[in-house]
């Protein structure tokens, strides 16, 4: 149990206080974890506080008339070592008084407001300078409008509409899933700069649409909407209003339900809007515009709610009801407090602290949420600084200046102060700063001194060199009769594939048999009524046919199909063209030497510098089929393209195959990567049999498969890696 120190050096400025509640404070009882809580709520500001039970009781105490040291004696009296401290009671009248929820008589009210007043306008400016990549401007109360628009929605805001809205959006899924490689193809086009009005506008619209989703809801419960306006998300105007009044609805599932109805709200528009995208794609006078706005409105909805709403590592409506859910009001300010105490306990060694909760699987929980709230935050500023800055160079930069400062500076600024006057470190200053220093040089030492393995990671597919790899054709026209190999099978040169059926020219042979019979004939007369014309003519018509039984006997041998090479039967299965008719130059499979199998893998072209640079015995290279993944082969002879080019060595690599590199949205063979990259081709070094021979190629897995590579680079400090990284990353990306 923590050690609660109970008397305060500065309890003599509190103690002959006599506060109390302003009138027009309200307070209403909520249920945490089985805990009992209330929640002052001030109308004026709009603003909500969570005191226990045994804080309400003191605060009820204060009415005017009563001393603070009285209310405190008296609370120790009830609820003896459960009462708060001094210290406690000091902070409590503090929070209160700053929220302008408390009346002391010690100085003249007016003043009291003003000043307030304006440390709540400081305050709040200094929160929307941090907060530039979403700042909020307030425009007017929308509460009148809502008023007016509630009931009629409340027939669908109910379990009823909530089934109407479930099938309604999986039957939009339904219909637009099929299509799921043209929209993903239509992304390019919709953050092309000739789309970006459009796409401001719809997304206003969509997101007015969300934000009244909110309200309305809000307003069906008994809450009140008291502000609406614009908040700046990454340069994008987004509505938003202020619901705030469900947190003092005593059930968790309406104030989710709140939390939930902008989202609810927006997918029934993206689903109605998907609905006229499929059926515009299949009628030609549907407008261009219209379905351009439409597939917009699905973006929209998509992106945004994902990666803002839905996401409970951002402040916006899935953290508040993940809060909800999990019963733990305050998350991400307490799961920051908690790493803080963390801290300063178990490293700093400080005693007295007070901890945000005093649950153990409450603490769990604010110390997984504040690790994952910090490393999105890192991630969210990295990506969206290199995506704005891809965009519009000096907007980006100046983005990730200001937002490096608040999220990053300010906090390490803060820091220094808690050091250098932190009233807690009184008695520790100097252990505390040497604990700071030792931390920060091993940090240093281990990010940017110690090498440490530096790996790069490619995609590639098991292939076959062209010159050991045959197609095999059918060499004439006939139906398939028998299959002899199927793939996977080996075969030697000149071994029978399939062999064709075709009466057409077995009569044909047949035919000329009898005509060359004939001709013989006839020649044989003229000989013998010495009638050499007539014997010329005969001659002549017998080196014809002749010549067309050959070719009939050419195409007769032909109907056999063989194996070009050694190797192994891949590709397509001749097994299922049995019974059917083929033609000439239709393809029957392939026949590879697997003994011969190389990995084709290619590399974003941002690691085109260090492949280039570095001679392959610097780096080690290390293969992973996806069908063997327990399998980890070696590579060797690693032979580099010198140029990037967008032509893939397989298709398997691109999106149409179920790769992970962007293709062209026009080209039908899947093969012309959007953005140039480079090749690398690697030989697998095979196992050895235990009669010393190598294995075959299919160890690895069977040609034409997906293969992770990674290669292995010199150690180096992982500061320098990173930096080289981000480096990489912004070529390329960066338009001024």
């Amino acid at each position: 149990m923590n050690e609660r120190p109970t008397f305060s050096p500065f309890w003599h400025r509190v103690r002959l206080m006599k506060p109390r509640l302003r009138p027009h404070v309200q307070i209403t009882r909520q249920r945490y974890r089985g805990r009992r809580w209330h929640i002052v709520h001030d109308p004026a500001s709009n603003q909500f506080y969570r005191l226990n039970p045994i804080a309400h009781d003191l605060i009820g105490t204060l009415d005017g008339t009563r001393e603070v040291e009285a209310a405190w004696k008296l609370s120790l009296s009830k609820f003896g070592d459960a009462a708060p401290t001094q210290n406690e009671i000091i902070q409590l009248l503090s929070q209160l008084y700053s929220a302008n929820l408390l009346s002391v008589d010690t100085t003249p009210e007016t003043e009291q407001l003003l000043r307030r007043g304006r440390e709540r306008l400081k305050k709040r400016i200094a929160q929307q300078a941090i907060g530039i990549m979403y700042f909020k401007i307030r425009l007017f109360n929308p509460d009148r409008v809502l008023t007016t628009l509630e009931p009629i929605f409340r027939p669908v805001l109910n379990r009823v509409g909530l089934l109407v809205w479930t099938v309604l959006v999986l039957a939009a899924l339904s219909r637009v899933l099929p299509f799921w490689t043209e929209l993903r193809g239509g992304f390019d086009k919709a953050m092309s700069p000739s789309n970006w009005g459009w796409l401001i506008v719809v997304f206003v619209v969509t997101k007015a649409w969300h934000e009244l989703g909110h309200g309305l809801i809000c307003k069906r419960f008994g809450g009140q909407v008291p502000e609406l306006g614009l908040m700046m998300l990454v340069l994008f105007p987004a509505p938003y209003v202020d619901a705030s009044a469900c947190w003092a609805f005593p059930s968790k599932w309406r104030r989710m339900a709140v939390g939930a109805g902008g989202m609810l709200f927006e997918l029934f528009l993206a689903s109605l809007c998907a609905f006229y995208w499929v059926w515009a794609r299949s009628h030609a006078h549907a407008g261009e515009l219209a379905t351009q706005l439409a597939y917009n409105a699905m973006l929209t909805a998509s992106i945004s709610t994902v990666l803002f709403n839905a996401n409970p590592l951002m402040r916006f409506d899935g953290y508040y009801m993940l809060a909800d859910l999990l019963e733990v009001p305050n998350l991400a300010q307490r799961a920051n407090k908690m790493l803080q105490y963390l801290m300063q306990k178990y490293v700093y060694r400080l005693e007295r602290l007070t901890p945000p909760s005093t649950l153990r699987g409450e603490q769990a929980t604010l110390v997984v949420y504040g690790v994952m709230s910090l490393a999105y935050r890192i991630f969210l500023f990295i990506s969206i600084t290199l995506l704005v800055m891809g965009k519009l160079f000096i907007v980006g930069a100046f983005l990730s200046v200001w937002t490096a400062s608040a999220w990053f500076i300010l906090p390490v600024g803060s820091f220094i102060h808690w050091l250098a006057a932190g009233p807690a470190l009184a008695e520790h200053r100097a252990r505390t700063i040497a604990i700071s220093a030792a931390l920060i040089a091993a940090a240093f030492v281990a990010v940017g001194v110690v090498p440490m393995p530096d790996h790069r990671r490619g995609v590639g597919v098991l292939e076959c060199p062209p010159e050991f790899a045959k197609g095999v054709y059918y060499l004439t026209d006939g139906f398939v009769q028998t299959a002899h190999a199927r793939p996977g099978e080996t075969v030697h040169k000149d071994d029978p594939i399939v062999t064709l059926a075709s009466p057409e020219l077995l009569s044909r042979r047949e035919s000329l048999l009898g005509q060359m019979q004939e001709v013989a004939v006839e020649e044989r007369n003229a000989r013998s009524k010495d009638q050499p014309a007539v014997s010329k003519i005969a001659a002549e018509r017998r080196d014809v046919l002749r010549s067309s039984l050959e070719d009939i006997d050419r195409k007769i041998g032909n109907l056999v199909v063989r194996a070009p090479i050694d190797g192994v039967v891949v590709g397509a299965d001749p097994e299922s063209k049995v019974g059917a008719y083929v033609k000439k130059g239709d393809p029957v499979c392939q026949v590879m030497d697997v003994h011969r199998i190389r990995v084709a893998a290619t590399l974003d072209q941002r690691q085109g510098s260090w492949i280039n640079d570095l001679a392959p015995e610097q780096y080690r290279v290390e293969m992973r089929s996806v069908s063997l993944v327990e399998r980890v082969v070696e590579g060797a002879a690693v032979e580099v393209v010198p140029a990037g080019q967008k032509v893939l060595p397989s298709a398997a690599l691109g999106f149409a195959g179920g790769g992970q590199v962007e293709t062209e949205k026009d080209d039908r063979s899947g093969r012309l990567a959007k953005r140039q990259r480079f090749t690398v081709y690697i030989d697998p070094v095979l196992p050895r049999r235990l009669d010393g021979t190598d294995e075959d190629g299919t160890w690895l897995g069977p040609p034409g498969e997906r293969v992770k590579v990674r290669f292995t680079l010199p150690n180096k400090p992982l500061l320098d890696q990173w930096l080289d990284r981000l480096q990489k990353s912004m070529q390329g990306r960066i338009k001024i």
